[in-house]
């Protein structure tokens, strides 16, 4: 299941050369991780929990360059899960010829911010990371504890 949110390239996300800044595609990117993660991840629920969201590794590829004008789509989707940690693959790619212009691995930890150690995914936290990128208007059922 894939999440997908279109972004509009604006002159300001451009650098000297014309193209697409680096930095912009990361913010892209996240963009589209909050949405496919808002339909699955009650962060209000995590906070009394004490659990914190943390990136611990961003694998990036850079395929192609995108101008201003250009019309992208940010797929986002769930990926491998482990037992601390988890992956999440993302795409961007230009909407009127579907050139790939960036492929991206995320790894991300589910934190005890008290304790300062991931948490194990397993359970009903499980279910729900597995469904990052579904397509659902359902509420998010609560986590057990």
């Amino acid at each position: 299941m894939t999440h997908c949110v279109d972004v509009r390239v604006h002159g300001f996300h451009c650098d000297l050369y014309g193209h697409v800044n680096h930095a912009r595609y990361l913010e892209f990117l996240e963009g589209a991780r909050w949405e496919a993660f808002g339909g699955v991840v009650d962060l209000q629920e995590w906070s009394s929990k004490g659990w914190g969201f943390v990136i611990v590794h961003l694998d990036i590829a850079y395929r192609a360059a995108a101008a201003m004008g250009d019309l992208l789509r940010v797929e986002t989707a769930s990926g491998e899960i482990g037992r601390t940690s988890a992956k999440v693959q993302q795409r961007i790619f230009r909407v009127a010829d579907a050139t790939p212009v960036v492929e991206a691995t995320l790894t991300y930890v589910v934190l005890d911010l008290q304790r300062q150690r991931p948490i194990r995914i397993d359970g009903a936290l499980r279910r729900r990371l597995a469904a990052v990128g579904a397509k659902t208007s359902d509420p998010i059922p609560p986590l057990e504890e």
